[in-house]
């Protein structure tokens, strides 16, 4: 892994981050703790559990292991009504702490050892590791807005039936070196 990978990665944190920051924002406060069944997981216990993990994990990356003892992940998702400007403001600190650290990451310690869990880690493999991890959560805070929204639901990619005709735009331009998250990312 190089620091080029690292900002790649970065990117990829970003992309996925917005499209949960984009449903987080078209939903209420009463619809971020709606729950589809009593065994279902809301909006805001998905952003608990991923603000919880973020500063976990990334709180002295390079120091502690990433699974720290003043984490409580079963918390993160005890049923409860949670505010929207308590959610949102430890998102944002939590994201911040992620980002803080992979700005962090130099030539110096990029081959360093993670520990999570008391396992050993790669950088590479850490941050691979919460690269599937948050994108899993993410995918099911986007599948809960889009039940709740229905037919209001406004695509955050490439809508239904219109696949062709991204393609014919994409394929119309000449070819692009820049990072596939930077369509999204800039609107």
């Amino acid at each position: 892994m190089n620091i080029q990978e690292v900002q790649g990665i970065q990117k990829q944190f970003e992309y996925y981050r917005t499209l949960a920051d984009k449903t987080i924002l078209i939903l209420s406060e009463e619809e971020l703790n709606w729950k589809a069944s009593e065994e279902s997981n809301s909006v805001a216990m998905l952003m608990r559990h991923i603000t919880g993990n973020l500063l976990s994990r990334f709180t002295d990356f390079f120091t502690e292991d990433g699974e720290k003892s003043w984490r409580n992940r079963d918390s993160e998702f005890a049923d409860g009504f949670y505010s929207r400007h308590e959610l949102v403001a430890n998102w944002d600190k939590a994201w911040n702490v992620l980002l803080d650290t992979l700005v962090s990451i130099n030539a110096e310690n990029i081959t360093g050892k993670i520990k999570i869990r008391n396992q050993e880690h790669s950088v590479a493999e850490a941050l691979h590791r919460q690269l599937s991890h948050y994108p899993y959560h993410i995918g099911q805070i986007v599948f809960i807005g889009k039940m709740i929204k229905d037919k209001d639901w406004q695509s955050l990619s490439i809508p239904k039936n219109q696949s062709n005709d991204y393609n014919k735009e994409k394929f119309a331009k000449p070819n692009s070196e820049q990072h596939f998250t930077d369509n999204y990312l800039n609107k």
